[in-house]
C-alpha cells in the first residue's frame, strides 16, 4: 500500500470504532450559544486545534472542509452559515462519510436551528477537490495536511488556492515539529497516519503555504501538542510537536515577499512624537504597533536603538500592517 492508502485504512478503522483522544485535542469544542455537539461527534474530534474562528465568519461564507472527520467542525461552520450547501465537506473514506452523515443527523435532532442540508458531504480528496475554480470563501482542514509528504502537501495547498475566491482564506490546524523528524519515523506509514511523524518544521510549513501563492499568513495559535520521547521512538533526544492554527489569505504576494503575522509589535522609543519610515508605517511614541515579521525586521534594522521589536506571541487577530 502507499502511505495514503495506509492513512485511509487507519481512518476507516477509527470511523467504525472511534478512538477518543486520538489527536489529543487540548481544548473543548468551541462553545457557541444554542449549539449542542452530539457525543459521537465529540468522540470523533480528530484534530489538533481549531479552524473555526468566529471573527472570520461574518456574512455567511461558503466553506469547503477537507477531511470531514466526525463532522464537528463542519457543524460549527454551519452555525455561521445557515443555508443549504453552505458547508461542502470533502472526504475520501466511505466509512468516515457515513459516520459524519449519521452524526449530523443527530445534530439536526439536537439543534433546532440546524438542518442537515447545510452540510453537503462529497466524495473526493485534497488533491482533486470536487469544486469549481474560485468557488468558496474558506477552505479549512484540521490535522490532515500534516499527513502528506512535502510534495503532496504542495499539491493540496495549490488545490485549495484554486477553489478559493480572491481574498479567500485557508484556515488550517496542523502539527509542526520543533526539529526535523528523523527518516525512520517519517517512513512509518502508521505513525504518519496518526499525525505523529509527517510534521514539517514551522519554517518549512509556512514556506510551503507562501510558495503555493498565499500572500498573507496569520498565526492564530501555537502550542505544545505531543512529545516523541527518545526511548519509545528511538531518538537521540526528545522531540516536541506543536499545534499550529493559521489563516492564509489568497492575496497577491508583495514584491518583497509574503507577510506572516506571528504577534510581533514594533515600539518607537525615540525623541519625536512619531516615527514615519516613508513606507506606510507610522509608529506613535511608546505605543506598540502590530506588524508582520518582515516589517518587524526592517524597522529594527532602520533604527536599532530607537525601535523595539517584541517577540512573537504566536497569536494574531488582525489590525496590523505589512
Amino acid at each position: 500500500m502507499t502511505y495514503l492508502e495506509t492513512a485511509a485504512q487507519f481512518y476507516r478503522e477509527v470511523a467504525e470504532t472511534p478512538q477518543v483522544g486520538l489527536c489529543c485535542v487540548q481544548s473543548t469544542p468551541l462553545q457557541l450559544p444554542g449549539l449542542k455537539i452530539p457525543l459521537p461527534m465529540q468522540e470523533m474530534n480528530y484534530g489538533c486545534g481549531t479552524t473555526v474562528h468566529p471573527t472570520e465568519l461574518g456574512n455567511q461564507p461558503t466553506v469547503l472542509y477537507v477531511g470531514v472527520g466526525g463532522g464537528l467542525e463542519a457543524l460549527q461552520f454551519a452555525y455561521f452559515s445557515r443555508y443549504a450547501g453552505a458547508v461542502i465537506a470533502v472526504e475520501p473514506v466511505g466509512a468516515m462519510r457515513e459516520a459524519a452523515a449519521r452524526n449530523l443527523e443527530i445534530a439536526a435532532q439536537e439543534n433546532p436551528w440546524f438542518d442537515s442540508s447545510f452540510v453537503e458531504i462529497r466524495e473526493g480528496d485534497a488533491f482533486n477537490l470536487p469544486v469549481a475554480d474560485l468557488r468558496v470563501d474558506i477552505v479549512a482542514q484540521n490535522c490532515l495536511f500534516n499527513i502528506f509528504e512535502p510534495e503532496d502537501l504542495t499539491r493540496a495547498l495549490k488545490e485549495a488556492y484554486r477553489v478559493l475566491k480572491p481574498g479567500g482564506r485557508l484556515q488550517m490546524s496542523d502539527p509542526i515539529a520543533t526539529s526535523q523528524i528523523p527518516a525512520h519515523l517519517q517512513q512509518d506509514e502508521r505513525l504518519r497516519a496518526m499525525c505523529l511523524s509527517g510534521a514539517l518544521t514551522y519554517q518549512e510549513y509556512t514556506e510551503r503555504i507562501t510558495n503555493a501563492g498565499f500572500g498573507q499568513v496569520e498565526i492564530r495559535a501555537r502550542r505544545p501538542y505531543r512529545l516523541l520521547d527518545s526511548q519509545t521512538y528511538n531518538l537521540e533526544e526528545h522531540l516536541l510537536l506543536e499545534s499550529l492554527d493559521s489563516v492564509s489569505f489568497k492575496v497577491a504576494i508583495p514584491e518583497d515577499g509574503a507577510c506572516i503575522f506571528t504577534g510581533k509589535t514594533a515600539v518607537y522609543a525615540g525623541s519625536e512624537p512619531f516615527f514615519d519610515d516613508s513606507a506606510g508605517h507610522l509608529l506613535q511614541l511608546g505605543i506598540p504597533a502590530a506588524v508582520c515579521d518582515k516589517t518587524a525586521a526592517k524597522l529594527a534594522a532602520i533604527k536599532p536603538a530607537e525601535i523595539i521589536v517584541t517577540n512573537s506571541t504566536w497569536h494574531y487577530s488582525g489590525s496590523g500592517c505589512c
